[in-house]
């Protein structure tokens, strides 16, 4: 055949794969791009393995000093997550230290795995356990904020692409897996490289949120293009940031599948609370049981006043539900402490169940913001059945105050861990009721001495402290303890 013959016949096929390319829609296109950028098809299917190893600063949500101040910090140090795509598993371990004031042990050590879908943890013994289904979807969604797990996910024949459309200087796409699983993959558009990755969630506190990971700093790793800094945020809010200081591809790693003695484990169910009431004064009712949250109740003359809504909606339901159970006299308030997640975690609930809210002023934009956010993804009482947002503000103190009943509620002054606190006296009993001020089973009290000067700014004459976390026990013992461990 000579070259003239042969040249209609390339001029053809060149004519058709354009025609075919461009036929394509622009969701797979953009797939495509996004690959070649990467290394290649045969490189980015190619990865049997990628070992991640860095450092860097993760985020404690719902813990700062005041609703609007920085978020404390944990170093993150021998940050190791591994992931095999293929199979669907990956392993993540990191150390946390704090840096910030803290009562408990400083450094925590985590190992957590996934296994397809089984979600399991492995303990610093080295005891195995399986974790929760949430947990599961949450680390099956983390393990494709990657650019490669995403494309390789969105290579899938069985998962779709849709609305292609663009931000900024990205393109972006709508990926859902097998699995059902929907998020975003935003596309630079001029290095085509994944800038970031999204999805949707449900969040206890926040209601509906986006997890977002950002990709930066990209770096060539035998031939595939990887990012070699993280950035994941709750919305607006940091969560964690890893600096990669090592990035291999295809290299022996450790077995990632979930023992069959897990496999075998039926999937754990958060156990219903359990509430337990011990009178300590009359009138005023603790409210114990399950976990490490209590509540306590006051009864006035006419009505009854509930101080703390911990936890979660199914904590604070059933407090309120045995609130109710103690008197005749309807429940008709809530005084949340201070504005952390574990201790304003029954807000809505409260708010649904018609309270009204006593807090500090500080905390008002911050549980508006709460009590307005949408939570279409998990409904819980009070998207259900709305209610509006009922509060008593408190400046520096306030007096609740019948023929049956005193409470005095005062702020917690110049406190470098709780900004918003408001803390509790009765004076014929002499009784203090307080949450994070003290807990008798605190490995240390870096900000006690602050808390005893408040005390001693207030004059008041504490006999027995009764907390939300810890035991009963007698104001001497409390100062005692502070004393003796104030920065152990």
């Amino acid at each position: 055949m000579t070259l003239k013959r042969l040249a209609p016949v390339a001029l053809l096929c060149a004519v058709t794969l354009i025609q075919a390319c461009s036929s394509l829609p622009p969701e797979r296109r953009l797939i495509d791009d996004v690959i070649a950028a990467l290394g290649g098809k045969v490189v980015v299917e190619g990865v049997k393995t990628l070992r991640i190893e860095g450092s860097g600063t993760a985020y404690l949500l719902g813990q700062n000093l005041v609703p609007d101040a920085e978020l404390p910090t944990y170093k993150v140090t021998d940050y190791l997550r591994i992931i095999d795509p293929s199979a669907s598993r990956s392993v993540t371990q990191q150390t946390r230290t704090v840096q910030f004031d803290f009562a408990g042990n400083p450094v925590t050590r985590s190992h957590a795995g996934l296994d397809a879908d089984i979600a399991y943890n492995v303990s610093a013994d080295g005891n195995t356990t399986r974790a929760s289904e949430r947990d599961a979807r949450d680390r099956r969604l983390e393990m494709l904020h990657h650019p490669v797990t995403i494309v390789r996910a969105a290579l899938d024949p069985a998962s779709t692409l849709a609305n292609f459309r663009q931000q900024g200087d990205d393109d972006l796409i709508d990926v859902t897996t097998t699995h059902g699983d929907a998020l975003t993959l935003a596309v630079n558009r001029a290095t085509k490289f994944p800038s970031r990755v999204q999805h949707k969630a449900a969040h206890p506190n926040l209601g509906d949120v986006t997890i977002t990971t950002a990709f930066e700093n990209y770096q060539d790793v035998n031939g595939l293009k990887l990012p070699s800094k993280f950035v994941t945020t709750i919305d607006e809010y940091p969560q964690l940031t890893i600096e990669v200081t090592a990035n291999h591809i295809n290299v022996d790693v450790p077995n990632l599948a979930a023992p069959d003695a897990v496999k075998s484990v039926a999937v754990p169910v958060p156990p219903a609370p359990v509430v337990e009431v011990e009178p300590v004064g009359p009138g005023i009712w603790w409210l114990s049981g399950s976990g490490n949250h209590r509540s306590i109740v006051f009864e006035f003359e006419d009505h009854l006043t509930l101080f703390e809504a911990p936890v979660s909606e199914a904590r604070t339901r059933a407090v309120i539900e045995k609130a109710r159970t103690l008197s005749t006299k309807p429940l008709t308030h809530a005084i949340i402490s201070h504005h952390h997640f574990d201790h304003s975690g029954g807000l809505r609930v409260a708010v649904a169940e018609g309270l009204t809210v006593i807090t500090h002023r500080l905390n008002e934009p911050f549980f508006k913001m709460l009590v307005d956010r949408p939570f279409t993804i998990e409904p819980d009482a009070l998207a259900r059945a709305p209610q509006p947002l009922k509060m008593e503000l408190v400046d520096d103190s306030i007096r609740l105050k019948d023929a049956s009943m005193e409470v005095q509620l005062y702020h917690l002054l110049d406190n470098p861990r709780e900004g918003t606190n408001l803390y509790a006296y009765v004076p014929r009993d002499r009784m203090l009721v307080q949450a994070d001020l003290y807990d008798s089973t605190w490995l240390r009290h870096p900000w006690g001495e602050s808390v005893l000067q408040n005390f001693q700014q207030r004059k008041l004459a504490i006999v027995k402290q009764v907390p939300v976390h810890g035991a009963r026990e007698s104001f001497a013992d409390m100062v005692k303890t502070i004393k003796a461990k104030a920065r152990a």
